[in-house]
């Protein structure tokens, strides 16, 4: 029975003993997954990285039935899946040598955005999550799409303030992407899938197994122009992604911690080796600006009389309304504000970012704050 092009392709990416690098291998002898599975043993074994064993699965094959029903349930939940051969693949992830052939996508997925990642850890500060809410909103805010992989911590604040600056995002998941993980993230999840893109090769149904994540940390960095780390541990698994960036040619760029900070040493580590080390969004913007060409120009600004967005007031409490108080006063730098306040300072911060996402707050040159008119 003749099969179709996706079917084949489904069935040979999901293949015990063939992976990426093996697949790209075999298409690049036979031309088409339906010339690889119709090849004789001999002929398979022949292949670079192709044992008997990977030979025999491929003649013996007889999964057909369950690649059809995958197709058919993506398609019924709105899943695009998308073949590397495809022009609608992205490009960047195209050119790494280890591009999954086949991407399960819910959402848009244009190839015409600038991307950037930005990643970190599960256990972030409060300094950490102020960091990446300022960032990844003005990314947002200049255009440019902010991809990570929906953990806790910083990849959560990385989706939700693009999210805040009315920006697109990419989360890349470590399990199937009809699971969402961790459950906690259900609503991010789901919004991000309506604002941006949820991404996965790994099957319908697939659990988040330890090992899927640093193999996804490849498509994070595939993805995007650079990689941007705001809290790291000499051993956090963002430094796999950094790895990935490195291998791949992507600019790596780093976030400073407190100078005693274990969450940061892997940051400070990298910024001791070449990474960017990165004070506001300026840094980043300069290293991709001739890839962001129109996109940052054409990003909306706000034009004298016209009507502004509506401000977010919702959670505004009690220790909120007693820094809008002081800050109605004049401008006030982070530790005039700690004094007097008595709020400790990752406190402060992480109010100041609640009223900046809000539109109650902005932060002036100089680390100053102040209320919007």
């Amino acid at each position: 029975m003749e099969r179709d092009h996706l079917t084949c392709w489904t069935a040979l990416s999901r293949m015990e003993g063939v992976g990426a690098e093996t697949f790209r291998t075999l298409l690049s002898v036979f031309g088409t997954p339906e010339r690889v599975f119709s090849a004789s043993p001999g002929e398979l074994r022949a292949v670079p990285g192709v044992g008997p064993k990977t030979a025999a699965r491929i003649r013996r094959f007889d999964g057909w039935a369950a690649c059809e029903a995958e197709i058919a349930r993506a398609r019924d939940a709105g899943i695009t899946l998308l073949r590397s051969d495809e022009p609608g693949y992205p490009q960047e992830l195209r050119n790494i040598f280890d591009c999954p052939p086949l991407l399960y996508v819910k959402g848009a997925l244009p190839d015409d955005e600038v991307r950037i990642a930005v990643v970190g850890s599960r256990r972030a500060s409060a300094y950490g999550r102020y960091a990446t809410q300022k960032l990844c909103r003005e990314l947002a805010l200049k255009g440019v799409v902010v991809v990570s992989g929906l953990a806790r911590g910083i990849d959560t604040a990385a989706h939700q303030s693009a999210l805040s600056g009315r920006g697109r995002t990419i989360a890349v998941l470590g399990c199937g992407i009809d699971v969402v993980y961790p459950p906690e993230n259900r609503k991010l999840y789901e919004a991000v899938a309506g604002s941006g893109a949820l991404v996965s090769e790994y099957p319908l149904g697939a659990e988040p197994h330890a090992k899927h994540f640093p193999a996804r940390n490849r498509i994070i960095s595939g993805l995007s122009l650079g990689v941007v780390v705001v809290e790291a541990g000499e051993k956090s698994g963002s430094l796999i992604t950094v790895r990935c960036a490195l291998e791949q040619g992507r600019e790596v760029f780093a976030v400073p911690g407190a100078i005693d900070a274990s969450g940061s040493r892997g940051t400070h580590r990298l910024i001791k080796e070449g990474a960017k080390l990165v004070e506001g969004v300026e840094d980043i913007l300069e290293e991709i600006r001739p890839r962001l060409g129109k996109i940052a120009d054409a990003a909306p600004r706000s034009q004298p009389g016209a009507e502004k967005p509506p401000e977010r007031t919702e959670g505004i409490g009690e220790e909120e309304r007693t820094l809008l108080r002081l800050l109605g006063d004049g401008p006030r730098e982070l530790d005039r504000i700690v004094a007097e306040t008595g709020f400790h300072a990752p406190r402060a911060l992480e109010l100041l970012t609640r009223l900046e996402l809000a539109g109650q707050v902005t932060q002036l040159p100089g680390k100053r704050f102040t209320t919007k008119e």
